[in-house]
């Protein structure tokens, strides 16, 4: 987590000089689920975001669904993608639990959804119906692109 958290120090700012001005695709909401503290692979997510055009409001690790759900009700009418993280199964339910939580609110068609984690697959995705979902924080940020489309 050390060695990450330095590369990312080095890395950011050297993505950041390929980020093309007036590129914004929307807004990236990225978190890490509730009761889950993992969070390199969301820093590399989060950091491929920005480098691609995305605005981030990253909520940071052990998030709330009510919180994300705040968030996305305040950025109503705009291209909000929600990025969640799960590293285990027992976090990743939450993402159902959000799912659910959007709909109730009447936000699930104002925001794209794509969730990611190591136990997160493409039929929990179609189980829950969210958007997408990624292997890697490089083809999560290919998958954003192609979501907000």
């Amino acid at each position: 987590g050390k060695a990450m958290s330095n590369a990312m120090e080095v890395l950011t700012p050297e993505l950041a000089k390929n980020k093309v001005e007036g590129e914004e695709t929307g807004l990236a909401i990225t978190f890490v689920a509730e009761g889950d503290i993992h969070d390199i692979g969301h820093r590399l997510v989060t950091t491929m975001l920005g480098a691609n055009g995305f605005q981030i409001l990253d909520l940071g690790v052990d998030v709330l669904n009510e919180t994300v759900v705040e968030e996305a009700a305040k950025h109503k009418g705009e291209k909000v993608l929600l990025v969640g993280s799960a590293l285990m199964t027992t976090s990743m339910l939450g993402q159902k639990d959000l799912m659910d939580r959007l709909k109730e609110e009447n936000l699930r068609d104002s925001v794209k959804c794509m969730f990611g984690g190591a136990p997160v697959s493409a039929k929990w995705i179609e189980e829950i119906g969210a958007d997408a979902t990624a292997e890697n924080a490089a083809e999560a940020s290919k998958v954003a692109l192609e979501v907000m489309k």
